[in-house]
């Protein structure tokens, strides 16, 4: 007898923390990095830059971690709203919103034949008629409860760690000039560490997602540090 293997699929189900992870990270890399960069001419030594760099991760990470929170607060309640407007079109215009779903299996190129069944089928639970609308002509997901309290956490945390990073070798070196150097590589390093594990993660490339985190993360920062040495 013949035994057939198991097909596993393994896809990625965290779009979202890894959104969180990218959007905390690379500002954590790039800003504290620019500040630094930009005071590193302008001091005797790193002290100040380390104060100035530590007040900035902290002022970052909660301003950062705040906008997370409201835009996901936010898509939380756009989603409330846009069910609730979903579930009267369905109690008060029914005929509309069937010929809606009609459309949609159209579009997906269901025969003509069995479009009447499958929307009798869809439309005769209201939970699920709703779901589907939602889902396919809004093109909307319910957002998870603990959404908005996550997404600031992991952002703030991400930009506390991408913020350390550069920021380091002015904690152990004295010589703002040699730092900066210093400062530098570790930064690069981090970016191309940072964009080979995404690109694990999403199921890209892993070295083409290093290589273009390097370049998109180092051109910011060097921007970021062009526009900090003119204000400083």
């Amino acid at each position: 007898m013949m035994t057939v293997e198991r097909h596993e699929e393994k896809h990625f189900n965290a779009p979202v923390l890894i959104r969180d992870i990218v959007i905390g990270m690379s500002d954590g890399l790039t800003v504290p990095f620019a500040l630094a960069a930009g005071l590193s001419g302008t001091v005797p030594n790193t002290s100040l830059v380390v104060v100035a760099g530590m007040a900035e991760i902290a002022a970052g990470a909660i301003a950062m971690g705040l906008g997370g929170y409201l835009a996901a607060r936010t898509d939380r309640e756009h989603y409330a709203s846009e069910l609730v407007r979903e579930q009267e079109e369905i109690r008060e215009i029914p005929d509309q919103e069937r010929e809606e779903v009609a459309d949609i299996l159209r579009e997906w190129h269901f025969p003509e034949e069995i479009v009447d069944s499958a929307v009798d089928a869809i439309c005769q639970d209201s939970d699920r008629w709703v779901q589907f609308m939602m889902k396919y002509e809004l093109g909307l997901e319910e957002p998870e409860p603990k959404r908005a309290r996550n997404s600031s956490l992991t952002i703030g945390l991400s930009y506390i760690i991408g913020g350390v990073i550069p920021l380091s070798p002015y904690m152990l070196i004295r010589h703002p000039g040699t730092a900066l150097s210093v400062s530098v590589i570790v930064t690069l390093i981090a970016l191309f560490v940072f964009g080979y594990v995404k690109g694990r993660f999403t199921g890209t490339r892993p070295f083409r997602s290093a290589w273009q985190t390097t370049i998109v993360g180092g051109a910011a920062a060097g921007i970021a540090f062009l526009i900090a040495r003119l204000i400083s």
